[in-house]
């Protein structure tokens, strides 16, 4: 493993890490919910959820937040290497992951962790060994 440290940068990740843990602390003192990306979409899709403003303005802030960096810095270069039909399989699949697994990484990982559910722990456990797992046999196994 190599690591460009032309392109290292801790200081604007650990700046965005506790941007992303006060954001979801704020969320779940000031609102009593769980900042899980996945299902404050899935709730916001559905007719008659409480809360809706809230959520949207949240998930309006993650949309918002990359426009706001280009104010002050350049937004990082964005290379996918694989193609539409790839990116959409890879969607589905985190889709269904979401919904399996009663939450994604944001809501397990960050939230979840943070109050010591022991069911996120596991759920995290499971996300990240199935990413390295990915990972080695796209790389490795298949050649790509």
């Amino acid at each position: 493993m190599v690591i460009d440290w032309a392109h290292f940068t801790p200081w604007t990740a650990l700046a965005g890490g506790a941007l992303i843990g006060l954001a979801a602390s704020l969320f779940v003192v000031l609102n009593g919910r769980i900042a899980g990306i996945s299902g404050l979409l899935g709730s916001l899709l559905q007719c008659g959820t409480d809360g809706r403003d809230e959520k949207a303005l949240f998930l309006l802030g993650l949309l918002a937040a990359p426009l706001l960096w280009s104010l002050f810095g350049a937004l990082p270069e964005i290379e996918f290497q694989t193609g539409w039909p790839g990116l959409a399989i890879a969607g589905l699949l985190v889709g269904l992951g979401t919904r399996y697994g009663s939450g994604c990484t944001s809501g397990h990982g960050v939230c979840g962790i943070s109050r010591l559910s022991p069911r996120s722990l596991v759920a995290t456990l499971a996300f990240m060994a199935s990413g390295f797992a990915t990972v080695f046999v796209l790389r490795y196994l298949w050649g790509g």
